[in-house]
């Protein structure tokens, strides 16, 4: 009896797999032409700032790429992913050169792309987790084949954090800067790409020395990145 409910409990197991593996499948293809309707972090942030009695939720307005100056998505990949036209979701000459200046340390830094951002907050949770880094490894290359570069960059700009309560480009130019994200200018959309490692604590107007240095750089490379 107990040999014959082995082979039965792995098979529910795969099928169960199978089945999530689907939805998800299913839910990126929605997601090739639907916009989401929100993601696992607005949630989670709703509910933490409900426990502490602060407003968690201050916009989310969609803003579609081609309404865009193409400095500003230039601006956003030369911070956070320039290679992003040279790999299809996993950088692994990224991953490599953060492995060597990690020298043994068990944080690794510098190797995440837009793509597996994109990945995480769609479908993820934030934090810092091998489990969800490996899902993220494992869930890009697939996310990105399926939307293409550009549908993964227009995903990108509309759902990530970009301050407390504040999620996706058209709300982040509204919020510092009161304009919508088509009337930014090159230096507003390097700011606001400038604090994106940090979107919670940094601040696009008054920028500590780090952000400072990171915005100037995004200044000189951004004309020379490619979009798609």
């Amino acid at each position: 009896m107990k040999s014959s409910k082995k082979p039965r409990a792995r098979k529910r197991i795969i099928e169960a797999l199978g089945i999530a593996f689907g939805a998800w499948l299913l839910v990126i293809l929605i997601y090739r032409i639907v916009s989401p309707p929100g993601t696992p972090l607005m949630v989670i942030r709703l509910i933490q700032s409900t426990w502490s009695g602060h407003s968690g939720f201050r916009s989310w307005d969609w803003v579609p790429l081609r309404a865009l100056p193409a400095y500003v998505p230039q601006a956003i990949v030369t911070a956070e992913d320039a290679r992003f036209m040279d790999h299809w979701g996993v950088d692994f000459k990224a991953v490599g050169s953060a492995i060597d200046a990690a020298g043994g340390r068990a944080r690794l830094r510098g190797a995440s792309t837009i793509t597996m951002q994109t990945v995480k907050n769609l479908f993820l949770w934030p934090g810092r987790s091998y489990i969800r880094k490996v899902l993220e490894w494992c869930m890009a290359p697939v996310a990105g084949l399926v939307w293409g570069k550009r549908r993964t960059l227009e995903l990108y700009v509309n759902v990530i954090e970009w301050g407390d309560g504040v999620y996706g480009l058209e709300s982040a130019a509204r919020h510092y800067f009161r304009k919508g994200a088509a009337k930014l200018s090159l230096r507003e959309a390097a700011a606001l790409a400038a604090i994106l490692p940090n979107p919670r604590s940094l601040s696009p107007i008054h920028m500590v020395k780090s952000t400072r240095r990171r915005y100037e750089r995004i200044i000189r490379e951004s004309s020379d990145t490619r979009l798609p």
